[in-house]
């Protein structure tokens, strides 16, 4: 009986460690084998001080009890155990086959050619200046919340970065606990378009589960002690579905070479505002959620699968064709809506070129390697800020698109007070063919003329956001701009809209009258006052009758 009392104690000492560190309770976790040795060492603690012995002491020192030698024999299991079938030196094959199948593919047939319009500018950092001015607008909000992590995701066919308002100590929870009031989107696209969104069909917002929160409110104990006892945690993330409903996604995840190769499993959905949680495999998550697979989990398996090709040895002592991802990652959209984490590939001891590029589908993990040599994202970050080099900007870390057929590396230029100033596109392929613009339109007008000085051949099949019509000129005029000519025309069919060029585009142009049959591209992106990017008169040489 005195031994029960002490296991009972035991038990309810180590059930509040537990609620307090929440372990994962599975043997693939040592810390399932930590809450087994406090328990007996607890226990024998526990059971010797039950006793009626006078000097305790003296009883420790005649008898080790059975708990303290349990819990001896799991100390050496949980160290010497999982070091022994969890190293790579036994296990290099395991953790290289971590990411799956590593297929090769074409850049050209799996990147579609990217809309101007579709191009981000904003990253991180400035989605946070622009939130928190947003907030700041609100002082009676912002004086309680702030601004939680931003991620990126599509929201109603739409780029944003999202962020929750969270606690802002531990004060302002106790304050309210009903919760915080909603959550900010700022385009991924558009600087001027930044949301403070605090209702939702009239319903108020109240963020009442989230990482600043405490005890039950606190989103990692809130979703332990309903249920996922038996899973590793991470990647926190904050989505909102179709109908801007806040959850939190929490990938879920257990180890697949011993103690060690941490590998999703799927995702625990927690509602933000009621707190229902709901368990899925991967391939049952709904579609909404775009990313499961966190990115250090990817870029682990990444730099597992290049490291280890030719064994461990090889890893540490020649390094022959192992291959590292590049320092920093992005989630990037292809046209088919489905996320991607996009890192550049380039050999072990590499600067500033790349073999490639991986793309891994942030859901399923599907991982494909584009054999594409070039410049490394910092490398193209140095060429952006060299374009101006006399402003001092800084760029944005670049996301690469599909521009011309071509891939490129698209990124901002920010002052010191983090604001974009320009934009660049800068040449996977020749980091010194770079485009620089006032805004997106400019840039790649600037780049398309960059790739053409080089002897790029620009695929036109490529440029999906370029426009071509046929039609008569309506009336035509010219003027002088800085020593330039610029010829504006109206064109028959197409209204509220003048079109411009120079004879640098044509010089065809020169010789166009009002009435001549003319071809023109341009980009649709544009309004009002066109710029025209090619120009073919079909009149010239004609006999008229």
């Amino acid at each position: 009986m005195k031994n029960i009392k002490g296991y009972i104690a035991a038990f309810v000492i180590t059930a509040v460690y537990a609620f307090i560190k929440l372990p994962v309770l599975r043997p693939d976790f040592t810390s399932l084998y930590y809450v087994a040795i406090i328990f007996f060492v607890l226990a024998g603690i526990l059971n010797l001080l039950l006793k009626k012995e006078e000097d305790v002491v003296v009883v420790m020192k005649k008898r080790i009890g059975i708990e303290f030698k349990i819990a001896a024999r799991i100390a050496v299991f949980a160290v010497i155990i999982p070091a022994l079938i969890s190293t790579p030196i036994f296990r290099d094959k395991s953790y290289r086959n971590l990411i799956g199948k590593v297929e090769e593919s074409e850049f050209t047939e799996d990147i579609s050619p990217v809309s101007v319009d579709d191009i981000r500018i904003v990253d991180e950092d400035m989605a946070m200046k622009l939130g928190d001015k947003k907030l700041g607008e609100v002082p009676a909000i912002g004086s309680v919340s702030k601004l939680g992590d931003f991620h990126i995701q599509k929201v109603d066919g739409e780029l944003y970065w999202v962020a929750p308002l969270v606690h802002r100590d531990v004060i302002k929870w106790i304050t309210n606990l009903s919760g915080t009031n909603g959550y900010v989107m700022v385009s991924a696209k558009d600087p001027q378009d930044v949301k403070l969104v605090q209702n939702i069909d009239g319903k108020q917002i109240k963020i009442k589960y989230q990482p600043e929160a405490y005890f039950l409110q606190d989103l990692h104990r809130h979703a332990y002690i309903n249920g996922v006892v038996s899973n590793g945690m991470t990647d926190f993330t904050m989505e909102v579905d179709d109908n801007g409903r806040p959850y939190w996604i929490i990938s879920l995840y257990d180890h697949k070479v011993g103690f060690g190769g941490s590998d999703v499993t799927g995702t625990a959905i927690v509602d933000a505002q009621t707190g229902e949680t709901k368990v899925y495999s991967i391939k049952n998550t709904p579609e909404w959620v775009d990313r499961i697979q966190p990115s250090d989990f990817v870029i682990s398996q990444i730099n597992n699968w290049g490291l280890y090709v030719n064994g461990f040895i090889n890893s540490i002592i020649s390094e022959k064709g192992v291959l590292v991802a590049t320092e920093g990652t992005s989630l990037v959209y292809g046209d088919d809506d489905r996320s991607y984490w996009y890192t550049g590939i380039t050999s072990a001891g590499g600067d500033e070129s790349t073999i490639g590029f991986m793309l891994v589908d942030s859901r399923t993990k599907e991982a494909k390697l584009y054999k594409q040599p070039g410049a490394t994202e910092t490398a193209a970050m140095k060429s952006a800020e060299g374009s101006v080099q006399e402003k001092n900007y800084e760029a944005t870390f670049p996301v690469m698109y599909n521009i011309y057929g071509k891939p490129t590396y698209v990124s901002s230029l920010k002052d010191k007070a983090g604001l974009v100033k320009k934009v660049v596109f800068v040449s996977v392929e020749d980091y010194n063919i770079v485009g620089v613009g006032d805004n997106k339109n400019d840039a790649i007008k600037s780049y398309k003329e960059a790739l053409e000085s080089g002897g790029s051949e620009i695929s036109s099949e490529a440029a999906i956001d370029d426009i071509e019509k046929e039609g008569k000129v309506l009336r035509i005029a010219r003027d002088v701009k800085s020593g330039n000519t610029y010829y504006y025309m109206t064109i028959e069919g197409i209204e509220n809209s003048i079109f411009y060029c120079t004879s640098k585009v044509s010089p065809e142009v020169t010789l166009t009258k009002e009435g001549d049959t003319v071809k023109i591209r341009y980009s649709k992106s544009e309004k009002g006052n066109i710029e025209i990017d090619e120009f073919d008169n079909y009149s010239i040489g004609v006999v008229q009758k």
